[in-house]
């Protein structure tokens, strides 16, 4: 903070006023001595709450104000006495979970890419990793053990794999009395893995052991992208696909899964978080007539957009490659294969959301911000956001 910046207290004591650069920064009293940085409020080690946040009288206001050098000492009627550093306040309504991300189309020139091995051994080549994945929503690791398994060193280093009724990691290559249309020859359309369960798996790791059928080129599209156009193309329909929720199934001869949820997913912010798409798992329910015609409509928009040319990416993974994708951004699928032309064979498994981020915030924290992208192929992309 600027030495002339000059805190002050508003309304009768129940808010704190600090100098902005736009404009002033206001702060309640309750906000803060709920935050009172100090050991009787808040946990040193964890950071959790001592207190009861609920039994805070209501009228709570600050009493005292004490500005030296970059940190306010605060008393508040409650008796409490705390010291807040100046700097994390004025810091305090910038998320430091909101990193930015990098949408993209067909014209993605250079996959971003990661060295297993590094991954495995180096914290900084496994945080760009992470960062790669943020941004984009997917990696290509090169260098993977071709073995059954091989991908479960690098796992254990986010994990824990995700275990389904399918088991942990599993087979993807046609296979007589397939369980999955994934198991068949068949091409598959863009679509998102899963939405039948609760909570929804958070990233795909996609192993490739063989691939020297003809065909089976897997098809990656950006979900964020497409829903961006969506709205700019088609404000209705977008608005259509964040309100309308449909059904998402699954069964075979011993499982029932069932969830539901948007095509669309925001937050509060109006921020695209989630994309669902599964055709063959999809069920809207019986809606009247005229929302119906509505979601399919937009439905019809959206699918147009993910499955167009100019928004799908394109590649064959080679023995040893494998991609990790974001499965609330991206959408995947295939081309179809010939088994005559060879096998094709490929490992899957999947590892949740909050062990996987909490992994690449943990290294945000404890490396050198100078550090993180030594080991990350950087691509040519085609837009910033947020």
């Amino acid at each position: 903070m600027s030495s002339h910046a000059s805190p002050c207290l508003t309304d009768a004591g129940r808010q704190l006023s600090l100098p902005g650069p736009s404009g002033p920064l206001l702060f309640d009293a309750l906000w803060l001595r709920e935050r009172a940085p100090d050991a009787d409020t808040l946990d040193p080690a964890t950071g959790q709450r001592l207190i009861e946040a609920a039994e805070l009288p209501l009228d709570l206001s600050i009493t005292r104000l004490d500005s030296q050098e970059d940190l306010l000492t605060l008393e508040f009627s409650d008796g409490h006495l705390a010291r807040f550093p100046m700097d994390d306040l004025c810091q305090a309504e910038r998320p430091t979970s909101e990193l930015c991300i990098t949408l993209w189309d067909a014209q993605l020139d250079t996959l971003p890419r990661a060295d297993f091995t590094s991954a495995v051994d180096d914290d900084q080549a496994l945080l760009a990793m992470l960062e790669a994945i943020h941004q984009y929503g997917f990696v290509r690791v090169d260098g993977v053990p071709c073995e059954a398994d091989g991908m479960q060193t690098l796992i254990d280093r986010i994990g824990p794999l995700r275990h389904t009724n399918w088991g942990g990691i599993a087979d993807v290559r046609s296979v007589a009395n397939a369980y999955d249309l994934t198991m068949t020859q068949r091409g598959l359309e863009p679509h998102t893995d899963n939405p039948y369960r609760d909570p929804i798996p958070g990233y795909i790791w996609l192993h490739c052991l063989t691939n020297a059928a003809e065909g089976g080129d897997s098809t990656l599209v950006d979900g964020f992208e497409a829903a961006r156009r969506l709205r700019e193309q088609q404000p209705q329909a977008f608005d259509c696909l964040t309100r309308v929720r449909p059904d998402f199934r699954y069964q075979d001869d011993s499982t029932r899964l069932a969830s539901e949820g948007p095509l669309i997913e925001t937050d509060g912010a109006d921020t695209v978080r989630r994309v669902r798409y599964s055709n063959r798992t999809e069920r809207v329910a019986l809606l009247p007539s005229d929302q119906l015609r509505e979601y399919y409509a937009a439905r019809q928009a959206f699918y147009r957009l993910i499955s167009s040319d100019e928004l799908t990416l394109k590649l064959k993974l080679d023995p040893g490659q494998m991609l990790i994708m974001d499965n609330y951004r991206l959408l995947h699928g295939r081309t179809a294969f010939q088994l005559a032309g060879g096998v094709r064979h490929l490992r899957q498994g999947y590892v949740d959301r909050d062990s996987t981020q909490s992994r690449h915030h943990w290294l945000r924290e404890h490396l050198a911000p100078t550090s993180r992208s030594s080991e990350l192929h950087r691509p040519t992309h085609k837009r910033e956001t947020r």
